[in-house]
């Protein structure tokens, strides 16, 4: 009889290592498309996520799929209208600006769930996290100080910024309907998502443009870059804290730049090295006396 197999802590930690590692495939993949340009990237991308989410909601839920979606209710629509705009507001980002920037503007949703929760929910802030987003908000003004006026860039930093608010929007959700005695099923909302950016993207994006290679490399993102790896991370959040996970989802900055790098030739500027290190030290210290403070 083949043992069931049960996730440790030590190996929710590699899972959500490998998931941080498909999850900074993006910048690199958008990089190498041929054709395809801005709406159209982000069609194709949430098209292919949940395509893929319907072939995996029924393995993890069986023929209790719909009744998942539909316990959800007008939470779980908020929330998928929320990725949505987060898959959609991702990759228009990538597009305008460096892999390097969209990746540390994202990495500020820890600090901006903090401060969604404080206003909306209540939660004290303490003083490291206050500490943290100063100190956070500094990297950001010596990495976009030289770019105002510029335009582009800052456009695409703004897109950018879409992210980690509407992260912050989503556990904020999560957190009310915890309150009120109901659960947001986290990948449910993913599909919606998608299907909904899809949809929203298409007639801006129309005619549709992408060569075979483009559609090929954006079916590998909305696969191997969002679907699995969101589903994934649900898991390892069953065993892992919020810090842990936290503290592990920075890798993606990491390994994302260090991808577009080697893969694209996209070399980070010294304003993105410098701004870049003080962000990531800040969440990085917020998290770990986070984690450090648990029991």
């Amino acid at each position: 009889m083949t043992p069931k197999f049960v996730l440790t802590h030590r190996r929710a930690v590699l899972l959500m290592v490998g998931v941080t590692l498909m999850w900074s495939m993006a910048g690199v993949v958008t990089r190498h498309l041929e054709q395809a340009r801005s709406f159209e990237v982000t069609f194709w991308r949430s098209f292919f996520t949940a395509l893929s989410l319907l072939v995996l909601l029924p393995l993890m839920h069986g023929r209790g799929t719909l009744a998942a979606v539909r316990r959800g209710g007008a939470l779980l629509l908020a929330s998928g209208l929320v990725w949505a705009g987060m898959f959609t507001f991702f990759m228009l980002a990538l597009t305008l600006t460096s892999v390097a920037n969209v990746l540390v503007i994202s990495a500020l949703m820890p600090l901006f769930t903090a401060l969604g929760a404080r206003l909306f929910i209540g939660h004290t802030i303490e003083r490291r996290t206050w500490l943290a987003i100063v100190v956070a908000g500094m990297g950001m003004v010596y990495m976009y100080g030289s770019q105002f006026g510029q335009g582009i860039n800052l456009l695409g930093a703004l897109a950018a910024l879409a992210v980690p608010i509407g992260g912050a929007a989503n556990w904020t959700i999560n957190q009310h309907a915890h309150r009120h005695g109901q659960h947001v099923d986290l990948i449910p909302a993913v599909l919606i998502g998608g299907m909904v950016s899809a949809a929203v993207t298409l007639p801006v994006a129309w005619p549709l443009q992408a060569s075979g290679h483009d559609v090929a490399l954006l079916a590998l993102l909305g696969l191997v870059q969002l679907a699995l790896p969101c589903t994934l991370a649900i898991v390892c959040a069953r065993v892992l804290k919020a810090p842990e996970m936290a503290l592990l989802g920075l890798l993606e900055v990491i390994f994302g730049i260090l991808l577009a790098w080697l893969g694209a030739g996209e070399v980070p500027g010294h304003n993105v090295w410098a701004g870049g290190t003080l962000v990531i030290a800040a969440l990085v210290f917020n998290e770990w006396m986070a984690w450090r403070g648990r029991p």
